[in-house]
């Protein structure tokens, strides 16, 4: 079959691979009618996610027709529409069993790893890392999806993929950003990060009832798209943040503050972003934490700081000192999707969100590594890559 594969830093081909098999009764495998490019997947792109191996193949928001089922799952048939989490999922372990899927037991084969980085392992994910498992992702034209059943979502007919494929991560993503909030009326949310998350989170905000969301970012068309979804807009490079902010909450700072980015936030926002690339560039530090400093200083008294950037190693300079004197709480996680599928395929089915105005490009498989530049130099007004197989 045709996948994308990874062979370093800014290196993604469009090769041949041998097709997925069955190997465990709990297994599906299914035709990809439809996956996408995440900003996550840019970290690989970019070379700073550990335990990439070349040839692996990427990917984690597929979508697709079951077209072979392992003999003891139940829960799917052959000539089902699904949409599978990236997260990986036994259903079974303790902590799958209180709804807390991405931190699944059983899921990661190379949990011994995991624990040296980060002291415990989080749950297998499909096309990222070695340390996650290894397993192989869904940009390709097939996918073996492990414990079937548990994970992926039947899809009905009344919705096309392109309403539905963002189940698979960053429509729970952002709406969990959002929900860790914990937001009351009159709220104001303070989103970094306008990217295909901050989007999601900006419109899951307002779905959970912010009176208003600020949205921060500096590329043109993503700032257009947060205006469109009702929020206003600040350009980092036009705007001191934390002045305006203040501003715009008569000096108390947002009731919530989401951090969309990650480790990579833009070089050039500040003096200490300028610092913490040079700090990654010289193996001086693993992370640029800059977004998450700022979000913490622009955060109310007993506000929250919700995170859903990927980080992933060791941070440099937080002000824990601000956190702790001025009773910030923190809320993040890998997202546990399978908690989210069902009520948010509802709110698509009843028109309260259509995931898919998002997509700024659709192409084919073999235009994905292209594209993978395209995404990641912003160009062309990319914000979302569809690719259908």
């Amino acid at each position: 079959m045709k996948a994308l594969t990874w062979h370093g830093k800014g290196d993604i081909r469009c090769e041949s691979v041998p097709d997925p098999t069955i190997e465990d009764a709990r297994d599906a495998i299914i035709k990809v009618t439809a996956c996408a490019i995440c900003g996550s997947d840019l970290h690989i792109y970019g070379g700073i996610i550990p335990g990439m191996q070349h040839g692996d193949v990427i990917g984690h928001e597929t979508m697709g027709e079951v077209v072979e089922v392992g003999a003891g799952n139940s829960k799917l048939k052959v000539g089902d529409r699904v949409v599978v989490p990236f997260t990986i999922s036994c259903g079974e372990c303790f902590f799958c069993k209180r709804g807390y899927f991405s931190g699944c037991e059983r899921t990661n084969p190379d949990r011994a790893k995991a624990m040296k980085l980060w002291g415990n392992s989080p749950g297998g994910l499909f096309g990222y890392s070695h340390l996650l498992g290894g397993y192989a992702g869904g940009q390709a034209e097939y996918l073996r999806v492990p414990y079937a059943d548990v994970g992926p979502i039947k899809v009905p007919d009344t919705l096309t993929d392109e309403q539905a494929l963002f189940l698979s991560d960053i429509f729970p993503t952002g709406y969990m950003a959002a929900e860790f909030c914990d937001i009351q009326p009159g709220d104001t949310i303070a989103i970094w990060g306008c990217g295909p998350v901050g989007q999601m989170a900006i419109r899951s905000a307002f779905l959970l009832g912010a009176e208003r969301v600020i949205a921060i970012d500096t590329v043109p068309e993503r700032l257009a798209m947060a205006r469109a979804g009702g929020a206003v807009t600040l350009d980092f490079h036009e705007e001191d943040i934390y002045d305006r902010l203040m501003e715009l909450t008569q000096g108390r700072g947002a009731d919530a503050c989401i951090d969309a980015v990650g480790t990579e936030a833009d070089a050039t926002a500040s003096a200490d972003s300028v610092v913490d690339r040079v700090k990654t560039a010289l193996f001086m530090g693993t992370d640029r934490p800059h977004v998450l400093r700022q979000a913490i200083h622009c955060c109310r008294n007993f506000g929250t700081v919700s995170i859903v950037g990927v980080y992933g190693g060791f941070l440099d300079k937080v002000p824990m000192g601000s956190a702790i004197n001025r009773g910030l709480r923190f809320r993040m996680a890998q997202t546990p999707v399978q908690h989210y599928l069902a009520p948010l395929m509802e709110r698509i089915e009843k028109g309260e969100i259509d995931p898919s105005f998002v997509i700024t490009h659709r192409a084919s498989l073999e235009d994905g590594p292209d594209l993978y530049t395209t995404f990641r130099d912003k160009q062309d007004g990319c914000i979302k890559v569809v690719l259908k197989p």
